[in-house]
């Protein structure tokens, strides 16, 4: 297996453009529970290039029907990126000061499930910039946002064959 560096200009390229907009190539989840959590894939896919096809573990689309739960699913991506031993994208648990361009971070609730997936996609100040689906942002600061609790997630590279 052999590694490269995830693209973070190609993440945020793709965040940008298709934060206030949805990409045909791939379905649009607001009406079955929300459209965050694709939409980080997509771009987390932009800077990466490679998705990991295993069955139970894996980080893949190929349709609306055909996906892994972690593309769509807030706490199987968290899973996905935090623990991929294999192919894809690979991150860790982090924190603010740690966040650079093309991470995520998730909110949650105080009873500790986690419901929403953002890009970083700037900084300004101390502020992170973010861009999201579900609740369609674009350069949104991270101050504007009411949560219980937060998760940050490094992407420090991505693996291949």
């Amino acid at each position: 297996m052999r590694e490269k560096e995830y693209n973070r200009a190609a993440t945020v390229q793709y965040a940008k453009t298709w934060a206030l907009a949805r990409n045909p190539k791939y379905l649009n989840f607001d009406p079955y529970g929300g459209d965050c959590t694709n939409f980080a894939s997509q771009c987390i896919y932009a800077g990466s290039g490679v998705m990991n096809y295993s069955y139970v573990n894996g980080w893949y689309y190929n349709s609306g029907y055909d996906k892994s739960p972690s593309w769509t699913g807030v706490m199987f991506l968290y899973n996905f990126l935090t623990n991929n031993k294999g192919v894809g994208p690979y991150g860790e648990a982090s924190d603010k000061a740690s966040m650079q361009l093309g991470d995520l971070i998730q909110l949650g609730d105080a009873t500790g499930r986690f419901y929403h997936s953002l890009i970083v996609c700037g900084f300004e100040g101390d502020d992170i910039l973010i861009c999201c689906h579900t609740y369609d942002s674009y350069m949104r600061p991270l101050s504007t946002y009411y949560y219980d609790r937060i998760r940050f997630v490094h992407i420090k590279g991505v693996r291949y064959y």
